[in-house]
This record gives structure tokens, sequence and C-alpha cells, in this order.
């Protein structure tokens, strides 16, 4: 039986954040502002942006598309961020 422990965020979950804190550092958007666009609370989007738990790709579909961001460019970058 599951925990309700959430697993550490691997690289690909880690380099997927820092993407999408980027884009929000850049376009100047706050966690709040994204989480309601995004149809995510608050608190579920910074957890996930911090690494305490992974986005799902349906949180990553959604995010890209409040952020006007198309999907597999977005991965495309993220997946290319992680040798940095």
């Amino acid at each position: 039986m599951p925990s309700g422990r959430q697993p550490e965020a691997g690289q690909l979950a880690r380099a997927i954040s820092a993407k999408v804190q980027m884009i929000m550092d850049d376009e100047r958007i706050s966690v709040s502002r994204l989480a309601a666009a995004a149809g995510l609370s608050r608190n579920y989007l910074g957890k996930r942006l911090r690494n305490e738990a992974s986005l799902t790709l349906n949180d990553i579909e959604a995010i890209c598309k409040a952020l006007g961001e198309n999907l597999p460019s977005f991965l495309a970058g993220a997946i290319g961020s992680m040798g940095e």
C-alpha cells in the first residue's frame, strides 16, 4: 500500500520545473497567477516548482497552454538542458 509520500523529483522533473520557473521569471508571472491559469492550486504548483514532487504530464500540458508555450518545443528545451 502506498505511503502517500511523493518520490523525489528526478532529473527530467527538475529540468521541467526549472524551465517553467525561467519562463515565469522572463514573463514576470507569479506562482499564483500561473496556478490559476493552469487550473492548479497555488500550493500544488509551488510544491512541484520546489521539486518536492513531480509535475504530471497533464500538469505540464496545462502549464504550457497557460504560458502560451508549444508543448513539444517546451519538452525538447527541458530535455536539452538536462546535461547543463
